[in-house]
């Protein structure tokens, strides 16, 4: 029947980042795409992102978090779904700093700087084009050769590209509202220049400390809220020189603060998570999923 059969979960959100917590941590079982894309069916509890807790691997390590897009596909990172773990796991330990595992690496969490916030350490990003990936060789990856539309008057074109785990496309827009995310979203996600998809964020720079966002989420689709991409988009705009190291990211869910650290370049991301409501999965979402 599956994994996840009447298994307890959490549902919450990052500024509107939908997400569900499941913890396996007592489990040697996993996860399998066609669950995550059960959970995530109407009849389930719809999500942006899954993040499944299984036992640490590595010693001073809290947890080892999977992460599902609502297609069933894995995600190495996701900013606003480690603040909603962070947020369940301080609430359980009655810590204020956790240390927890990812396939993007280990990631620091920890409460602050008021109550109500948590930041996440995201680590460096990545520039060189066969770390984001990239199909082809682009030496300056704070903009690539890519357009969308006609030759002679592209809709979207030139975008920064950077790694944070994951792969992330920044178009640099006068208005993020004026274009039809939702229809060239899919067809650059799934652009053969990247081969294992990408985010698609489109960017408007407001001011040296400030920027207006939105994304489309590779194997999730619209969202609210991409914390990944928000740290991604504010490294971008810095390496051009467009703003400072330190931003506020304006989402369409609300707005995250993010600051790319000189000192060792890792990017921290802060903002809250919200606890909606809690439950059980029904039994009869997986009668057609293998274990």
């Amino acid at each position: 029947m599956g994994t996840l059969a009447n298994h307890s979960f959490v549902k919450m959100n990052g500024i509107g980042n939908e997400i569900v917590v499941v913890d396996l941590r007592d489990s040697a079982s996993t996860v399998s795409p066609d669950e995550a894309r059960a959970v995530a069916s109407p009849d389930g509890v719809p999500y942006d992102q899954l993040m499944v807790l299984h036992k640490p691997h590595s010693q001073g390590t809290s947890a080892y978090i999977r992460i599902y897009n609502n297609d069933g596909s894995e995600a190495a990172a996701c900013g606003n779904g480690m603040r909603c773990v962070a947020q369940r796991m301080f609430a359980e330990t009655g810590k204020n700093a956790l240390t927890f595992e990812t396939r993007a690496g280990t990631l620091n969490c920890w409460q602050g700087p008021s109550p109500d916030l948590y930041t996440v350490d995201m680590g460096k990003p990545r520039f060189d084009w066969k770390d984001i990936p990239l199909a082809e060789e682009f030496r300056d990856t704070r903009s690539i050769e890519l357009q969308i539309g006609p030759i002679d008057a592209p809709i979207l074109h030139t975008p920064s590209v950077v790694s944070m785990g994951n792969p992330h496309a920044i178009f640099w827009v006068d208005d993020v509202n004026a274009y039809d995310l939702g229809r060239f979203g899919p067809l650059l996600e799934n652009h053969p220049i990247f081969p294992e998809r990408a985010n698609i964020t489109l960017a408007h720079v407001m001011d040296r400390d400030h920027i207006t966002m939105r994304t489309w989420e590779r194997g999730a689709g619209l969202t609210k809220a991409c914390g990944s991409a928000a740290c991604a988009t504010a490294v971008a705009a810095a390496r051009l020189k467009r703003t400072d190291r330190t931003v506020t990211m304006t989402l369409p869910g609300g707005e995250l603060q993010i600051e790319w650290r000189e000192r060792d370049d890792h990017v921290l991301m802060t903002g809250p998570a919200a606890f909606e409501f809690e439950g059980r999965f029904d039994p009869s979402l997986f009668h057609s999923n293998p274990k």
